[in-house]
């Protein structure tokens, strides 16, 4: 394959011979060193071979003294393709400027590709990197990675490192995200673990203070479970930090309304189609006005970066369709309806109950009243309950 290359871009021919005795223009080739290939036999009298530029014409002049007839079926290559526009200069010039703007566009960022981040937002990072003076068009050689990852911390400060490596005219954005510190726990301070909410308590560890439940007790909302203030026989009361951690049954029971009837999109079949070209930050449009009012309609965008032999462009294609739609009442199924409102209340309980436990069971359950369902979702859960609160200990002065 890569001879085939080479011999396309220095130019091949494809020769006819015909001879009384074909071997003798072999033999001459095998003489005078011409190399040949794609050797094939028309009749006992006739073949066709490939040639380079340079041993067709020593192979024609050798060929003089030979009764051999020789024929040209075809001129292959890159040579012979530019030959063509030699009296066309206004095309070699457009194709001269097209390369020369390839090669020094490929020294300028047309793309970005951002890994490593989670949480981050791409366009936050993309933000500040076009702040510090790295967006599109910039001249990828004059980047400073330090002077780059300093200030872009310093404007994200959720991130801990980033690099910046250009390729080409793709710059690839390698970030990672600062791990957030724990929380540490003042055990001087003094204060009592008091419940979150009401539960059945299951397990109860003391770190320090007096615990003041045990499990299989019920208790309320804003109970004291673990006590900040000890009394001692010898100096008396003694405050300190009331820390543990204390796990129970608890109890939820969340409540939705779910109309029976919603307004659905129903399509008009109007559509409308705009068209517009990106050239960096720069934005063409080839349509007369984007803005609809007083119409309801769905808006969804195509982009389309272009590419020249796997090369970034600073040009994409957008297309933008507006289709129209009308809100229609419709009736909805009570089953449906409860599924709906049923999946909203565990997505709702989950965000409760995570940070703390799981959920062991859960029950719904939905009666209607008029034109609405009333949904209920009761559950039974395991989770840690503890909060701390504040011991005051000097007096406040009225």
């Amino acid at each position: 394959m890569l001879k085939g290359i080479v011999n396309l871009l220095r130019g091949q021919v494809r020769v006819r011979a015909e001879c009384a005795f074909p071997e003798r223009v072999l033999n001459l080739c095998g003489a005078r060193d011409l190399a040949f290939w794609d050797l094939e036999w028309e009749s006992p009298t006739a073949f066709t071979c490939r040639l380079s530029r340079r041993d067709w014409r020593r192979l024609r002049q050798a060929g003089r003294n030979l009764d051999c007839t020789f024929s040209v079926l075809g001129l292959e290559g890159a040579p012979y393709f530019l030959l063509r526009f030699r009296h066309r200069q206004a095309l070699v010039t457009g194709l001269v400027g097209c390369a020369l703007a390839l090669f020094l566009g490929s020294f300028f960022i047309w793309d970005f590709q951002v890994e490593g981040n989670v949480t981050v937002p791409t366009e936050r990072i993309l933000r500040a990197l076009d702040k510090n003076g790295v967006g599109l068009g910039t001249f990828g050689l004059s980047l400073n990675g330090e002077d780059i990852r300093n200030h872009v911390l310093l404007d994200v400060p959720e991130l801990s490192w980033i690099a910046v490596n250009v390729s080409g005219c793709r710059a690839n954005v390698q970030v990672r995200e600062r791990t957030p510190p724990p929380v540490m726990i003042d055990r001087r301070e003094p204060c009592n673990l008091v419940a979150r909410r009401a539960g059945l308590v299951l397990k109860v560890q003391t770190v320090g203070g007096v615990p003041c439940v045990v499990p299989g007790s019920a208790v309320a909302e804003g109970q004291i479970l673990i006590s900040g203030v000890e009394d001692t026989d010898t100096v008396g009361a003694r405050v300190l930090a009331g820390l543990g951690k204390v796990e129970a049954r608890t109890w939820y029971t969340l409540t939705a309304s779910m109309p029976l009837t919603a307004l659905e999109k129903r399509y008009t079949g109007e559509e409308k189609t705009g068209v517009s070209l990106v050239f960096g930050t720069r934005r063409i449009k080839f349509f007369s006005n984007s803005s609809i009012e007083g119409a309801e309609y769905d808006k969804i965008s195509k982009r389309h970066p272009w590419t020249l032999l796997g090369i970034p462009l600073p040009v994409t294609l957008v297309t933008e369709t507006w289709r129209f739609y009308e809100a229609v009442p419709t009736p909805q199924d009570a089953a449906g309806a409860e599924q709906a409102a049923g999946a909203i209340l565990n997505d709702q309980l989950l965000r409760m109950v995570e940070p703390y436990g799981e959920v062991r069971s859960t029950l719904c359950s939905s009666r209607q009243r008029g034109d609405t369902l009333l949904v209920t979702l009761s559950a039974e859960c395991r989770e840690e309950i503890g909060e701390t609160a504040p011991i005051y200990t000097e007096e406040i002065e009225e």
